[in-house]
């Protein structure tokens, strides 16, 4: 009798609990905007964060409810954009695109190795070795973790292991931020042409020895810029984007090419006084 009464007590509750769910979702239920599923369809699907949200489809739901405009996600084409707005009835809005920066230029023509690293070929194993073989402490270690990680194929080796950034493909996502463990990679405004390709924090020519392109502090960036653009900090320069910064005077003068423009269509620009790189091979390990 007590295994009966048990039972029958346990399906009540079920019942009412059941009945009580039933309520509560026609009374709290929401219906989602069908405009959203479309919109979602006109983005391009990359899910890259770029505009600032976690995904294509929270991006949508913003667009809908008003949160945000099509010209923030810097992804899409233009045409695409243009067709959000025209659903929508809004504005295109305007967002300028962001692109990943690397602050190296180190590759193996010119900077030396001082040990041979031998192990799991990734930048992340490498540095946990005395932070990598490579002679400048803070330069890029070449192993390809950024274009392994990265999913637009933005990101490309070149023939001296440097990675190359693609503007055109990049959506701005940050996994080669994250990945890299010499924090080389920022993401910056693609007008960002001005750009110290390099974050060695040492100062003297001494740094040539292992590698030919870092910066060695001379200043006469700073010197050259207007007014203060550019401020050494750390031995490095530092280039203040809130100024007028679409200038190629303070480039002329970098004696290594530390300091470069670069342009969307003919790439690296450096300066007239910057020493040419002939070298083509790979520089030897440093010795003592």
């Amino acid at each position: 009798m007590l295994i009966i009464i048990s039972i029958a007590a346990l399906g009540g509750l079920t019942l009412l609990l059941a009945t009580m769910l039933i309520v509560a979702n026609k009374k709290l239920h929401v219906e989602e905007d069908p405009r959203i599923d479309i919109v979602e369809d006109m983005l391009p699907h990359a899910n890259c964060g770029a505009c600032g949200f976690p995904g294509c489809r929270p991006f949508a739901e913003s667009l809908v409810n008003g949160g945000s405009l099509p010209g923030k996600c810097t992804v899409s084409s233009e045409e695409g954009r243009v067709e959000i707005a025209q659903f929508l009835g809004v504005d295109v809005g305007a967002a300028e695109k962001q692109v990943a920066r690397l602050a190296c230029a180190g590759g193996t023509n010119v900077a030396r190795n001082r040990a041979q690293y031998q192990g799991l070929q990734t930048c992340q194993a490498a540095s946990l070795v005395s932070g990598g073989g490579k002679d400048c402490f803070w330069g890029c270690l070449g192993l390809a973790d950024c274009e392994v990680v990265c999913d637009f194929d933005a990101i490309t080796m070149n023939g001296f292991s440097i990675p190359v950034v693609n503007e055109d493909k990049c959506t701005a996502c940050g996994d080669c931020v994250e990945v890299c463990p010499k924090d080389l990679f920022s993401i910056q405004p693609e007008s960002n042409r001005l750009w110290v390709a390099c974050k060695n924090l040492d100062a003297g020519d001494e740094i040539l020895e292992g590698c030919q392109v870092g910066c060695t502090a001379c200043a006469r960036c700073e010197m050259d810029a207007p007014g203060n653009l550019i401020t050494m900090k750390n031995n490095l320069p530092v280039i203040d984007y809130s100024q007028n910064h679409n200038t190629q005077v303070p480039i002329q003068r970098c004696p290594t090419g530390a300091i470069v423009w670069l342009d969307k269509k003919k790439g690296v620009i450096k300066g007239e006084k910057s020493k040419k790189i002939i070298r083509k091979g790979e520089r030897r390990i440093a010795t003592t």
